[in-house]
C-alpha cells in the first residue's frame, strides 16, 4: 500500500478524533463506572453470581423445556439479573454505555455522509434512520434501503 499524503492526513484526523473522543468528558464517565463496578465488592459480587447462574442457564438451554431444573433455573436467572440490573453501579453504566454509543454513532453519520450522502451507516439507532439505513443493510434489503 502507498502511503499518500491524502492518506496520512486521513490517519492524522482519525487519530486526532479519537483522542478527542477519549478525553470527552462522556468517556471520562465511562471510565469511572468501569473503575466503580470493577472496584465494588458488593457489585463484583453479583456480577459472579449472575455469571454462575449463565452458566447453569446454558446448560439447561441444551434440552430446553425438557431438562428437570428448567423452571427453578429459568427463574433463578431471571432474579438475579434483575438484582444485578437494579445494581446502581451496573445501571449507571448502562447509561453511560447508551451515551456513548450514541456519540459515536453520530460521528459515524458525519464520518460516513462527509464521504458520501450515499453512504450507509449502520447505526442501530431510530434517531439515525433518515441518515441512514438505522442498521438494516445486513438484512439482506430488508430494511428497505437501497443498498
Amino acid at each position: 500500500m502507498l502511503a499518500t499524503i491524502e492518506r496520512v492526513l486521513i490517519l492524522d484526523k482519525a487519530e486526532e478524533i479519537s483522542n478527542m473522543i477519549l478525553q470527552s468528558e462522556i468517556a471520562e464517565k465511562y471510565f469511572r463506572c468501569i473503575y466503580k463496578i470493577k472496584t465494588n465488592r458488593e457489585t463484583q459480587d453479583k456480577i459472579r453470581n449472575f455469571v454462575k447462574v449463565k452458566e447453569q442457564y446454558e446448560d439447561v438451554q441444551r434440552f430446553g423445556k425438557y431438562h428437570p431444573d428448567y423452571s427453578a433455573i429459568m427463574k433463578k436467572v431471571r432474579d438475579i439479573k434483575r438484582e444485578m440490573d437494579l445494581d446502581e453501579n451496573i445501571a449507571q453504566f448502562r447509561r453511560i454505555e447508551t451515551e456513548i454509543q450514541s456519540l459515536l454513532d453520530e460521528i459515524s453519520v458525519i464520518v460516513g455522509h462527509s464521504v458520501s450522502q450515499q453512504i450507509k451507516v449502520p447505526t442501530g439507532n431510530p434517531f439515525f434512520e433518515s441518515t441512514s439505513c438505522g442498521g438494516g443493510c445486513g438484512s439482506g434489503g430488508g430494511c428497505g434501503c437501497s443498498a
